[in-house]
């Protein structure tokens, strides 16, 4: 009765949250201490307990620090430096957009950053070139997903944080080796969205002319300010990845594995922050304004119902009845099409990863499938419907429309063309994931 009651309370949550408009989170909180109180007999202090203060402070601290790029101009030059190089291959643009977006994702810009750049000049773009805004819309929300899970990037790490979560709540599997797996999401996602791309790149007739015509702006040089940034974003990229990675090749050296254990992504992302505001080379109040406190707000608020669960047993009992129900070779294409749903009117990191990642110890151990598989299985799957107008990506492409008939348009293309292609291609492609792993 108490798993049906937390179970109801999830999904109240995000009901609440997409009808309301209120953040997600609070609602979760809410639930949290009432349910945790009155019907656990939890003390307050221990509901407090379960903020997840590590992942906070990741997604703050990262944030920060990748902030100073997008106000100081850095991230938008890129983009117009990217964009640029490939006038040569004008029957490529779909692809080049998906390039500069990953790039921009990989170099640590949120999501939400990435769209707000790119869809304004991507949808300009399609408009001179003849092509499918769909097409161009489809691409950089592939590539911003894509690039985001790069393990040291902003997506990446939450989804490392919720991975290392999971397997604290179930310390008697075995854990799975998060950069590791991440690397591995980052390389499936790139490999789906391409394919993805490609389908609505060669299958729609509006695409037949696409790049003639299209107007290449030479983008201006670097500033000084911007070209210091650009090296501190290198400099911090190559400390984080280099010892993770000689881990992973000289798995017996005592020594890098010291130094790798020493090495977090948050912490050095707060000291590089720190010297780019000696340098000025951004504001620190416009940077610290800039943090996406919503979803923070949102992830951390989710993770302290999901924590309930993990008191309540809800989740080892979800682990075990779908185990045991669901046919084995079917469970990882039940997680690709439950996050889809989900993340149809939700936030994948907000709430669509902490409610089914603590799922995947469990069902992995007692199914006999690789949890790496489950994991990517979920992220990729509630990303393929991130395209969804009532959904982040959707909702930032819509707002960069020049007007009410073309958003109209795209809104039901988006809902009725995009959606459905993305979620049941990558249901596909998952289920040949998780038979290869």
């Amino acid at each position: 009765m108490l798993s049906i009651l937390i179970i109801l309370a999830i999904a109240i949550a995000i009901f609440l949250g997409y009808k309301t408009k209120i953040n997600t989170g609070l609602f979760c909180i809410i639930f949290a201490y009432a349910i945790g109180c009155f019907a656990m007999g939890l003390k307050p202090k221990e509901i407090i307990g379960f903020w997840p203060v590590s992942t906070m402070f990741v997604i703050l601290s990262v944030s920060l620090f990748y902030n100073v790029a997008a106000i100081n101009g850095t991230l938008e030059k890129m983009s117009g430096a990217l964009l640029y190089a490939c006038r040569s291959f004008p029957g490529l643009l779909p692809y080049a957009l998906f390039a500069v977006a990953v790039v921009l994702s990989v170099m640590g810009a949120t999501f939400f950053t990435v769209l707000a750049f790119l869809a304004p000049i991507t949808l300009v773009i399609c408009e001179e070139s003849r092509m499918d805004k769909l097409t161009g819309a489809v691409a950089i929300n592939a590539g911003a997903l894509a690039g985001g899970n790069f393990p040291t990037s902003n997506l990446g790490v939450i989804f490392r944080g919720l991975a290392d979560t999971a397997y604290e709540s179930a310390p008697e599997l075995p854990a799975v080796e998060t950069f590791g797996m991440e690397m591995q999401i980052f390389l499936f996602a790139i490999l789906f969205s391409l394919i993805l791309i490609t389908i609505f790149r060669f299958g729609f007739k509006s695409n037949r002319n696409i790049g003639k015509g299209v107007t290449y702006k030479k983008p201006e040089a670097f500033d000084t300010k911007q070209k210091q940034t650009l090296f501190l974003m290198l400099a911090m990229m190559v400390i984080v990845l280099v010892f993770p990675l000689l881990k992973i090749l000289v798995p017996g050296s005592e020594t890098i594995s010291y130094i790798s254990g020493k090495v977090d992504v948050g912490l050095v992302a707060i000291f590089f922050a720190v010297v780019a505001f000696l340098l000025k080379l951004a504001p620190q109040k416009d940077a610290i304004a800039k943090i996406p406190w919503n979803t923070i707000l949102m992830i951390a608020g989710a993770g302290m119902l999901i924590a309930v669960a993990v008191e309540a047993g809800t989740i080892e009992a979800l682990s075990t009845w779908i185990g045991s129900n669901v046919p084995a070779p079917l469970v990882p294409i039940a997680f690709s099409f439950v996050g889809a749903i989900m993340s149809f009117f939700s936030s994948t990191t907000g709430v669509v990863a902490p409610a089914l990642f603590p799922l995947i110890p469990g069902i992995a151990a007692s199914a006999g499938i690789n949890p790496v598989a489950l994991f990517a299985c979920t992220v990729l799957g509630a990303q393929s419907s991130a395209i969804s107008p009532f959904s982040s990506g959707g909702s930032l492409i819509m707002g960069s429309c020049g007007n009410e008939e073309e958003r109209n348009t795209l809104f039901n293309r988006l809902l009725m063309v995009a959606v459905p292609i993305s979620v049941v291609a990558c249901a596909a492609f998952n289920f040949i994931v998780a038979f290869i792993l």
